[in-house]
């Protein structure tokens, strides 16, 4: 697998391209992620949401109209891609795919895994695609997702962290914003926010 990312925007939101089997995969196209993806696209086949906050989703609808291939979005955030209380001039985007919580997927034969991890916001996911996990705004490196904005829940983060406490293997994180980790190294951190949220 090959990855590109570059940060997008005045919140440097990781936007994500993965090349597999030479199908690629743009992950949260935020703000102006636009003209970098087409640059860098040789056979895009979706775009995928971790969640849908603003900042990762701003170039859905403008990437989906250019490519012509499918959005898929967690199915609890879908209500965030056409209303946003920070942004009102947000750019609405409607999902072609409203992902189940913790769905396994074929996209254009390649197995693509949301796992769902709510607190964030309602359909905060993590999305694998083979040994590597797109963790969004849940896990970034030694820190979580805030949990104090609209939609929010402290209680769903706590259970999240439990559940990812549990991932009984390991895979390189590329996270929302900054810089990459692994699974088990954030794992270690898991009871201290746990704690202290």
């Amino acid at each position: 697998m090959q990855i590109k990312v570059q940060p997008m925007g005045p919140y440097q939101t990781n936007c994500y391209i993965a090349t597999v089997d030479g199908k690629d995969f743009i992950i949260d196209p935020g703000v102006n992620a636009t003209e970098w993806v087409l640059n860098n696209v040789t056979n895009p086949v979706a775009i995928l949401n971790t969640h849908g906050h603003f900042d990762h989703v701003w170039s859905n609808d403008e990437l989906q109209k250019k490519l012509h291939i499918p959005l898929y979005t967690p199915k609890g955030d879908v209500m965030l891609l056409s209303e946003s209380s920070w942004m009102p001039d947000l750019p609405p985007s409607k999902p072609d795919y409203e992902v189940e919580d913790d769905a396994e997927l074929e996209i254009a034969g390649v197995k693509v895994k949301f796992r769902h991890f709510p607190g964030h916001c309602p359909g905060c996911s993590t999305i694998e695609i083979g040994d590597v996990m797109f963790s969004g705004d849940f896990i970034f490196e030694r820190s979580i997702g805030r949990c104090d904005f609209p939609y929010s829940s402290p209680q769903d983060m706590k259970k999240s962290l439990q559940k990812f406490k549990a991932l009984n293997f390991d895979k390189i994180v590329y996270p929302g914003h900054g810089n990459a980790t692994t699974i088990k190294q954030e794992q270690q951190y898991a009871d201290y926010w746990i704690q202290n949220i």
